[in-house]
């Protein structure tokens, strides 16, 4: 089964939220946490991580928070994922630091892994965090914008 972990998961709701309240100059963890219900440890470390990923900026003090680092439009979930999970794999052989398996001579779906991946990997990165923070569309008219090869 291919699943997104958990806190990859809560990082995009959070993103997600930020995006959807360009008003607001910053968000705190405490807000963010309170609107997402859930645990403010597990919001705070999401937010460090995604700020040292250089996806959110964050500011100290008494009104201080995070903000996204650039406009929602240019962060696409590949982005999100490879932040809080690492690069999109499908398989170990398919990510960029794969360790090479024993039976990669002899592999007879080496390339369609590869091709798959390809395929995946280019529909996250249509994602945007701008398209999550609206209303989600039908499934048919998200089906009619995904082209495979």
């Amino acid at each position: 089964m291919i699943r997104l972990s958990r806190m990859t998961d809560y990082g995009i709701v959070l993103l997600t939220r930020v995006a959807s309240h360009p008003e607001r100059e910053v968000h705190s963890a405490s807000d963010l946490a309170a609107e997402a219900g859930l645990p403010r440890p597990t919001v705070s470390k999401i937010l460090k991580i995604l700020a040292r990923k250089g996806l959110l900026t964050s500011r100290r003090g008494v009104v201080g928070g995070y903000r996204l680092a650039r406009p929602p439009e240019e962060i696409s979930l590949t982005d999100l994922i490879d932040a809080l999970e690492g690069p999109v794999g499908l398989t170990t052989c398919t990510t960029p630091e794969a360790n090479h398996c024993e039976f990669e001579q002899v592999c007879p779906v080496e390339d369609h892994w590869n091709m798959i991946n390809r395929a995946v990997r280019s529909t996250l990165e249509k994602i945007t965090l701008s398209n999550l923070a609206r209303p989600c569309p039908t499934t048919a008219a998200v089906a009619a914008t995904v082209q495979f090869p």
